[in-house]
């Protein structure tokens, strides 16, 4: 996620680091703050550097905070993050923000690495009510999919614009939204992504009847 001015940061161990797919890894740490599924922590590589966001990636009740993230060959935190392991350790700040879903029906829409705060929310038991539309180029960018189709059932639905599999659906969730004759026009919207998908998918939304208060984004760099 995006660049944030430095805050106080704590030392935590590193419990593992999963490679997932080409380039996107799994980090957990030692949990030292209770959060709120949806939330954001600060990370560093070093107290002295300057922090960027990563919504956390794990379930309220989990032992380990997890964070979720492709490598920027070109950054400056990505490329050594990648590479920690079990026992290093990582600086982090205490979990804050507001991407909090209310227990409302809700349509979540993510894209990559976007579905970083609906992993916690599903793990954390918060998801009554909601449809989850993934977005992806690969087939193999759809992280944490079998665990998500276990639990939401026919309620996730995978939209891939290279590849194709039986699990998926052809194209772009944006061209699912425009089309689709089941749009909840009164659900809230949480969307995580990319900015481009977010605006995209927030132009649409406003089109087709969406309350612009029911919009919530959590904008991925």
């Amino acid at each position: 996620m995006n660049q944030h001015k430095r805050k106080d940061l704590k030392a935590v161990n590193v419990t593992g680091n999963r490679l997932l797919s080409d380039g996107v890894h799994y980090i957990s740490v030692e949990k030292p703050f209770a959060f709120k599924a949806g939330q954001v922590i600060a990370v560093a590589m070093d107290p002295n550097d300057e922090p960027r966001l990563y919504s956390i990636a794990s379930g309220t009740h989990k032992k380990h905070l997890g964070i979720l993230f492709d490598v920027k060959p070109e950054g400056e935190l990505t490329p050594p993050l990648s590479l920690v392991k079990a026992g290093d350790t990582l600086y982090i700040s205490e979990p804050f923000g507001k991407f909090l879903c209310q227990d409302t029906p809700a349509t979540w829409i993510a894209t990559g690495t976007g579905i970083a705060p609906f992993i916690s929310l599903v793990e954390s038991k918060q998801a009554n009510n909601v449809q989850l539309l993934h977005g992806s180029r690969t087939l193999d960018k759809f992280f944490f999919q079998d665990y998500l189709e276990e639990q939401l059932g026919s309620h996730y639905l995978r939209f891939c614009t290279t590849e194709s599999n039986e699990k998926t659906i052809e194209g772009r969730l944006t061209g699912y939204l425009q089309n689709t004759q089941d749009l909840p026009t009164n659900n809230k919207y949480y969307l995580c992504g990319s900015s481009q998908m977010v605006i995209d998918v927030r132009e649409i939304l406003i089109a087709r009847g969406v309350a612009f208060d029911n919009i919530i984004a959590e904008i991925y760099f």
